[in-house]
């Protein structure tokens, strides 16, 4: 069998330019005209420092509110998910679920008063999340934030390449324009060529090349991913000998040739499976997070786009479900390739993939499988509530759209401490965190299929299993999450 064509994606030395993520730099709080308030629904976490502060104002009729509004909380670890540390305090939402602190102008009362200084860490810094690795900082934004989601979705242009004449220059810009922002330094050092912390930089750059290789339809870039990363997982363990450095350039030829294209389209498909697991994640957080409005409307455009209801079977939803993709998902991304491709850059950035906010800790080991298996939970999930959106919206369907249910979504799910967890375990009962479980997640239906409505689930005969239960549009609700 011939080869196939070279692809556009080929081995970077070192002394070629590197990508930079700088796009939180430039984003900026549209204050009072955000259509949903970063003070509203969260219950924020306040550092001692912070809180002494607090503490030692002058009094006043504001030093009241503040010192009613921020809450000790008690030294009871029992109460979190493990390995979520309790915050020192915190600001409670008010019988509104809104900032009491915030002003008639949905601005902030605290930096309106006393100023930014007096700012705990959290509403300092959010939407943006920094970290450092050998003294390199880079920031992510959580599409929590409306302005946020807009700002990374809708850009075209997200990373920045670097000329090596320019990396100083360009690191020192980018450390002075977060310079206020407090982080956990991480350094990387080893001899032997196969402890992974050693080559953060060199495989981020892999993961995010690859990524932007459009050569490669988006779910065939994602499972290429999953091999990397089961890949540096043996060479971490010693079961495959090879060197990190290696093993990189021998992975990157692979790809630019594009030798495992045949091996990729003997791949699974199975959407019926893949969109049970969806509704399965989306379900998974409604009676353990607050439930707001606007993730009512996300989860109502999603189950009105697959046909979801009473009466509703797995058949008829993924026939619903295939037409929604095919009629109006894929056109539209086809046209805006940028969105999920940034979607999952920031992602892979805020979760500091593929080694993981643990596997970053000093003496840990990355676990990368299992890095690859949340970010493809994650990625499913966004996925298959946009597919919905756009089966609802129909010819329609619009950026708009994509940022409301992305923003709805990982408000939702994002700052939920146990999400993540919760996802993994679900992946490991589904059986889906193996190779070809993950791949029946990544991989889109079919568009060449021809053009055809939805069948009627009351008609006719086939599968009577019952769609997964507790994902109909929920109540809104009203208190502060778990």
């Amino acid at each position: 069998m011939p080869s196939s064509p070279p692809l556009p994606f080929s081995p970077l030395p070192s002394a070629t330019p590197r990508l930079r993520a700088r796009y939180s730099e430039s984003f900026k709080c549209i204050g009072s005209a955000c259509e949903d308030t970063c003070c509203q629904g969260f219950t924020v976490p306040v550092e001692q420092a912070t809180w002494e502060k607090y503490k030692a104002l002058p009094p006043s009729p504001f030093q009241i509110l503040v010192q009613s509004s921020v809450k000790r909380e008690p030294e009871n670890a029992e109460a979190y998910p493990a390995g979520v540390t309790p915050p020192y305090a915190t600001i409670r939402m008010n019988s509104a679920n809104v900032c009491p602190l915030l002003t008639e102008q949905k601005l902030c009362g605290i930096q309106a008063e006393l100023g930014e200084g007096l700012l705990s860490h959290t509403c300092a810094t959010y939407p943006r999340i920094v970290h450092s690795v050998d003294s390199m900082k880079e920031a992510a934004l959580t599409l929590s934030c409306p302005e946020a989601a807009r700002h990374v979705l809708l850009n075209s242009n997200l990373l920045h390449r670097v000329g090596r004449s320019e990396r100083h220059s360009a690191a020192t810009k980018t450390e002075n324009n977060l310079a206020g922002f407090k982080v956990e330094v991480k350094t990387a050092t080893d001899e032997s060529g196969t402890a992974l912390p050693a080559y953060f930089w060199e495989i981020r750059e892999v993961v995010l090349n690859l990524l932007r290789s459009r050569a490669y339809p988006l779910w065939q870039r994602l499972f290429l991913l999953g091999v990397f990363c089961t890949r540096l997982d043996s060479i971490s363990r010693g079961a495959f000998d090879r060197t990190v450095p290696g093993f990189i350039l021998d992975f990157e030829s692979t790809v630019a040739t594009g030798a495992l294209r045949t091996s990729m389209a003997n791949l699974p498909i199975n959407p019926s499976a893949q969109l049970d697991v969806v509704l399965r994640l989306a379900g998974m957080m409604l009676h353990k997070s607050n439930v707001r409005p606007r993730f009512v409307e996300c989860i109502e455009s999603f189950t009105k786009g697959i046909g979801n209801g009473p009466g509703a079977t797995l058949e008829s939803l993924t026939a619903h479900y295939a037409v929604a993709h095919d009629r109006f998902y894929a056109p539209f991304f086809k046209s805006n390739p940028h969105i999920m491709e940034n979607f999952l850059v920031n992602t892979i950035i805020r979760c500091e993939f593929p080694y993981g906010k643990e596997g970053m800790k000093t003496g840990s080991q990355p676990a990368m499988e299992r890095e690859f298996a949340l970010l493809t939970a994650q990625f499913a999930l966004m996925r298959g509530l946009l597919i919905g959106a756009a089966g609802h919206n129909g010819k329609s369907f619009s950026a708009a759209h994509v940022v409301h249910t992305v923003q709805a979504a990982t408000k939702h799910f994002e700052h939920h401490p146990e999400f993540l967890s919760m996802a993994h375990a679900l992946l490991v009962e589904s059986r889906m965190d193996g190779t070809a479980g993950l791949a029946i997640l990544l991989r889109n239906a079919e568009t060449s299929r021809p053009q055809m409505d939805p069948p009627n689930p009351n008609q006719g005969k086939g599968e009577s299993k019952p769609a997964s239960p507790g994902i109909y549009a929920p109540a809104q609700q009203d208190g502060r999450s778990a």
